[in-house]
C-alpha cells in the first residue's frame, strides 16, 4: 500500500512539473512576441514634457499602429535619439513636407509650396518665450518634435528633423500614477 502512495505522489509531482514548464512555455511565446512587436512599457524620466507627463509615469508603448498608419501631429511618441540609444518622450509638431517657422514665439505651419500658413496652437505646452526662431523644411518621412515644457526640452530644435524609423510608437496607456490612468491619443 504505501508503495502505491508514493507512485501516486511522484506521478503527480512529475505531471505537476511537466504542467509548469508547459505553462512557462506557452506564455513566453504569447509575452515575447507581444513585447517584442506590439507594446511595451517605458517610465518617463525628466521633466521634458511636464505638466502632462512627469518623471515616474509608466507608458504603455503602442509599437505596431505606425506600421500600418502615419503619425499625426499632437501624438505623443517615444523615439530613439539621432546617433545614440536614448529613448526621449516628445509631441509631433512637423509631418513630412511641412515648413514650421517659429518667429515671436509662434510655431507657424504650411505645406511647402501651398503658400498657405496657420499658426500651432499648442495649449499643452508649459512656457513661454521658449523658442528660438528658426524655419524647417522636413522631407518625406522626417517629423518635428517638441517636448512640452519647452524651457526644459532636448528635441527637434537641438537634434533637427526625426526620421520615421525614429519613431518607437506612440503613448498608449498611461498606467501610474493611477490618478493619470487612462488611454493617451492625443492627450494634453
Amino acid at each position: 500500500m504505501e508503495q502505491t502512495v508514493e507512485t501516486k505522489s511522484k506521478r503527480n509531482f512529475a505531471e505537476s512539473v511537466k504542467e509548469t514548464i508547459k505553462f512557462v512555455i506557452i506564455s513566453i511565446a504569447i509575452v515575447v512576441p507581444f513585447r517584442m512587436w506590439v507594446a511595451q512599457p517605458f517610465i518617463v524620466s525628466g521633466a521634458s514634457m511636464e505638466p502632462n507627463f512627469k518623471s515616474g509615469d509608466y507608458l504603455i508603448i503602442d509599437e505596431l499602429t505606425y506600421k500600418f498608419k502615419d503619425p499625426e501631429r499632437g501624438e505623443v511618441i517615444i523615439i530613439k535619439a539621432p546617433g545614440g540609444s536614448v529613448f526621449y518622450i516628445k509631441r509631433i509638431v512637423g509631418l513630412p513636407y511641412e515648413k514650421i517657422e517659429i518667429k515671436q514665439n509662434k510655431v507657424f505651419i504650411s505645406q511647402m509650396g501651398n503658400g498657405g500658413e496657420f499658426e500651432l496652437k499648442e495649449n499643452y505646452i508649459n512656457g513661454a518665450d521658449t523658442y528660438p526662431d528658426g524655419v524647417y523644411k522636413l522631407k518625406e518621412k522626417e517629423y518635428l518634435v517638441f517636448g512640452d515644457n519647452r524651457p526644459r526640452s532636448l528635441d527637434s530644435r537641438e537634434f533637427g528633423p526625426i526620421a520615421k524609423n525614429s519613431i518607437i510608437g506612440k503613448v498608449l496607456l498611461r498606467l501610474w500614477p493611477i490618478n493619470g490612468l487612462g488611454f493617451a491619443g492625443k492627450i494634453n
